[in-house]
Formats: structure tokens, C-alpha cells, sequence
């Protein structure tokens, strides 16, 4: 199944894989009927159970979900899935947002809905963390600086002498862990055959996912990869996918993306 998309039931799919021979994986579920996915539905308790025996010790999960709001209420459904992972064994190692500049599901009287969360759970501590450092600091160079800081008491106490002690700051720093990303036709990606999926994130969402969690030639998996967004960004990368859906619609979007010229992988074109 490596380096290929296979149009399966994912829970089924997954008891086919040898336990803990996964290193990440990344998917977003069909949740809250938000979306019309060919009738297709599925239960996000075996299919996380599932993701935790194939996935190795240290390793990572980033499930992107968001809630429906039905009868004027969220449904909740996201935070239920993150507190059945931890049931199960997972930790959740950080909440992040990922924000969208486009908006969705306009309302007269509630704020509008601009986010999706970004849970990010570890099989134990993640064995692999390449944090992306690319928020620029104002105070770069500066060797060290003083600051307050609020104590258990609520008491401030002042801090001299701050920062990297005769080294300096960096230019960058780790960014926050709410990501923004641009959406639309001529960026979620660098073709247009995603657009035959109903619901896809950003290119750039999963590839970030993967430079931060993995290393080249681990492997990366998406139970539920539709357009196949995940597995394009872990063959840019140079790592190892594993792609499953379980409509044949979907999976031949899939591999059709896959074969394109632009998405060879760089440890075969070296020019990629």
C-alpha cells in the first residue's frame, strides 16, 4: 500500500498495515454532514482507533475538523473526537488553528466562521519536531532585554537580563500556532483537479504539517485523503504515503494529481 492510494474502508485498510509501521498522519474527516461525500459517513472512534495501533511511538496525528451548529448551537463534535483520542492513548500535544481568509457560513447573529482546528495528537512525546521558524522578531540582535512576568500569585516580577545572554536573537523566531492560509482556485494548490472534491485544505496546510512532524522518508498517511492533498505533499517532501478513501471517485482524483509532472518526487527529479 506504500506510495499508493487505495480505494478501501479505511478501518478495514488500516487492519491490513503492520502495527506501528506508520510515522504521521493527516486527515480531515467528514464530520457533521457539512459536506456531501457520495453518502459515504464514518465513525471517528474506529477509525481513530485504528490510526493509533498503525502509528509508530512518537508519533503524530493532525486531525482537521470543525463543528456544525445545529438548532443554534455548535455541535461539539470536534471537541468529542480530541477527548475520545485521549481516551484511547493519544496526547493532545497542541490545539492549532487554521484560519482561512475566506468566509464561510454568514450569519446574522453569531461572528463569522473563519477557522478550522488543527488537533495535533502524539502516540507518547513526538519523536520528531522540526518547529517552522518564519515570525520575524522585532527585537533581532538584541543580545538580552528585561521583562515582567506574572507569577502563580498573580504578582509581576521582573526578569533582567532576558533572551539569548550574548548570542542575540535571531531574525526569526517559531511561529505562532495559528496558521493562516489563502484560499481559492489558483492557490490551494498547483493544479485544479482538487476542485472535484467537495471539501480540501491547502497544499501548503499539509505540507507545513509534514516539514514540522516527520523527516524525509517517513511515512505519512491520510486514512481519508479525497483529492489527495496529503499525499501530494508527502511525495514533494520526499517522504513515503500511504492514501486510502473509500470512494473510487475520489481516489482516481487522487492518482491522477499524483502522476502529474509537478508533484514528482525531488529524491527521483532532482529539479522538482
Amino acid at each position: 500500500m506504500k506510495n499508493e492510494i487505495t480505494c478501501c474502508n479505511c478501518v478495514e485498510g488500516m487492519q491490513k498495515l503492520p502495527e506501528e509501521s506508520v510515522d504521521f498522519v493527516i486527515t480531515s474527516p467528514p464530520y457533521d454532514d457539512l459536506r456531501d461525500y457520495k453518502g459515504y459517513t464514518f465513525d471517528h472512534e474506529d477509525v481513530m482507533s485504528g490510526i493509533f495501533k498503525v502509528l509508530k511511538k512518537g508519533g503524530v496525528l493532525v486531525w482537521v475538523v470543525a463543528d456544525a451548529t445545529h438548532k443554534g448551537s455548535e455541535t461539539g463534535t470536534s471537541f468529542k473526537q480530541a477527548l475520545y483520542a485521549k481516551e484511547i492513548g493519544f496526547n493532545i500535544h497542541d490545539t492549532m488553528i487554521y484560519f482561512r481568509n475566506a468566509v464561510t457560513n454568514p450569519s446574522k447573529i453569531r461572528y463569522y466562521n473563519c477557522f478550522q482546528y488543527m488537533f495535533v495528537f502524539s502516540k507518547g512525546r513526538p519523536k520528531t519536531i522540526n518547529l517552522i521558524r518564519d515570525k520575524k522578531n522585532k527585537t533581532a540582535g538584541k543580545k538580552a532585554y528585561n521583562r515582567q512576568q506574572r507569577e502563580k500569585d498573580g504578582g509581576l516580577h521582573e526578569r533582567k537580563n532576558y533572551g539569548n545572554k550574548g548570542v542575540g536573537r535571531p531574525e526569526y523566531s517559531v511561529r505562532w500556532n495559528i496558521w493562516k492560509y489563502n484560499v481559492g482556485s489558483l492557490i490551494m494548490a498547483d493544479d485544479r483537479l482538487w476542485r472535484d472534491h467537495p471539501a480540501v485544505y491547502p497544499l501548503k496546510l499539509a505540507e507545513d504539517h509534514i516539514v514540522s512532524w516527520t523527516n524525509e522518508g517517513d511515512v505519512v498517511m491520510d486514512p481519508m485523503c479525497g483529492s489527495g492533498q496529503s499525499c501530494i505533499a508527502a511525495k514533494k517532501l520526499g517522504r513515503d504515503y500511504i492514501g486510502m478513501d473509500i470512494s473510487e471517485d475520489y481516489c482516481k482524483i487522487a492518482r491522477k494529481r499524483l502522476d502529474l509532472d509537478i508533484y514528482k518526487d525531488p529524491r527521483i527529479n532532482e529539479e522538482i
